[in-house]
């Protein structure tokens, strides 16, 4: 949607939207019911609206930060945009519960019906990054039949006491599930949480938008840079990345390998640490009626304890592809995390520049990370496409625009982002 919004502006372009979901939103249609966005709203929006209107949380664990948008509201603005923007231009038609099947024909998954679809410039694929939730992923690990295992979504549906709760997954997802259930006044010695490697978090108050946050976000910029500068090793960069306030870890006494950029509040991190019972013994292999066996050991399962899958990748480290490659364009991060701002610029290019080389060339794509070392690649990789955005005069009068004193409301999500250029 972030691709097709600027592409609206920048051209005249006929649009062609299909999906397999019955209303916008990707994957958020099957997020679990307290999912929330782990950065500030302003930054997931698309350019033509704000979402989050500039609200700051005043209460919970987000407080004093730019608000943390909900699943719900999420799906509420991308209706949005679509029913206000997209279908009222008259260059968009949206077609759900559909996929493509062929070269260029469309097939609804409830009647099996076939429509062509005339591709007169390009495929736009935003299927490449394998994207992944617990809703829609099985556990990739036997369950017994008589063990009660359920993805997180399930815990909104609960209608009695557990005698435990083991959480399997320690990424954001397992995160969100032990804060929920923290939050819901379980017991932390109730929860078991399996961690096969701990992982490196990054301290939300770094990244927020608004001008009060200006030097900051700039600082954290600075710090990263001199970190990296006076690192002796890679260990000795994660130590001052601690140090410097950029890199939060769980356990003060572990050193992380994992890094799927998390973005955490410090009182969020303040009551994970409430949690005792993590289990370091690799991933889970199977789960029978009494225990549950890892890659190095096995912990017992309590009876009447259910299991919460938290397991799924969520963004794989997919390899990447040409942006652009004949009739095709495949949008990927050009910065890390940016998942918007790299479809509205890869549209703005597409929109303005012929060349499939040159276009290219301006656009390195970067594969999501899966351990700390990748910070240093995505960085490298941000870098380097800031660098060459630099000396396009064009391209970086459009970036400009983002981070401007004066924006338009509309526009100004786009200033946080363009202030973390070089954040990873």
């Amino acid at each position: 949607m972030a691709f097709v919004d600027t592409l609206l502006t920048d051209t005249d372009a006929q649009i062609v939207m299909v999906d397999r979901h019955h209303r916008r939103g990707g994957h958020w249609n099957e997020a679990y019911p307290f999912v929330r966005v782990h950065q500030p709203a302003a930054a997931y929006g698309v350019n033509s609206l704000e979402l989050g209107h500039g609200k700051k949380d005043t209460v919970g664990l987000n407080a004093g930060m730019y608000s943390l948008s909900s699943g719900a509201e999420l799906l509420a603005y991308f209706d949005q945009v679509m029913q206000q923007r997209f279908l009222p231009s008259g260059r968009v038609r949206f077609l759900p519960m559909s996929q493509v099947v062929g070269a260029y024909e469309v097939e609804s998954l409830l009647t099996g019906a076939r429509q062509a679809v005339t591709v007169r410039r390009k495929v736009v694929d935003g299927t490449h990054s394998r994207m992944q939730v617990p809703s829609t992923t099985p556990p990739r690990y036997a369950v017994a039949s008589a063990v009660r295992c359920v993805p997180l979504n399930e815990l909104a549906k609960l209608s009695r006491p557990q005698a435990g709760y083991v959480v399997v997954g320690a990424g954001k997802t397992g995160m969100d599930a032990c804060l929920w259930l923290l939050e819901q006044g379980v017991n932390p010695d109730q929860i078991q949480w399996v961690m096969p490697r701990d992982p490196w978090v990054l301290d939300r108050a770094n990244v927020q938008s608004g001008d009060e946050f200006f030097m900051n976000t700039w600082g954290t910029m600075a710090r990263q840079l001199e970190s990296v500068v006076a690192a002796e090793s890679v260990q000795d960069l994660m130590l001052r990345l601690e140090a410097a306030g950029e890199w939060m870890r769980i356990d003060p006494g572990v050193i992380p390998t994992a890094y799927h950029g998390a973005l955490l509040s410090k009182p969020e991190l303040a009551q994970l640490r409430r949690i005792h019972g993590i289990v370091r013994l690799g991933h889970v292999k199977s789960i029978d009626g009494s225990q549950i066996h890892l890659e190095h050991g096995s912990i017992p399962l309590p009876s009447d304890t259910l299991v919460v899958d938290c397991s799924a990748v969520g963004i794989p480290s997919v390899e990447t592809v040409p942006v652009w490659s004949g009739d095709r364009i495949t949008p990927q991060w050009l910065r890390s995390f940016g998942t918007v701002f790299s479809a509205a610029l890869i549209a703005h290019v597409e929109a303005t520049m012929g060349d499939d080389a040159e276009k290219n060339a301006l656009c390195t794509p970067m594969v999501p990370p899966t351990l700390a070392t990748d910070w240093l690649r995505m960085l490298e990789v941000s870098m380097k496409n800031q660098q060459r955005w630099s000396k396009h005069p064009q391209l970086q009068q459009w970036l400009g625009v983002w981070a401007a004193e004066g924006t338009s409301a509309a526009r100004r999500p786009q200033r946080s982002i363009f202030y973390r250029l070089f954040v990873p």
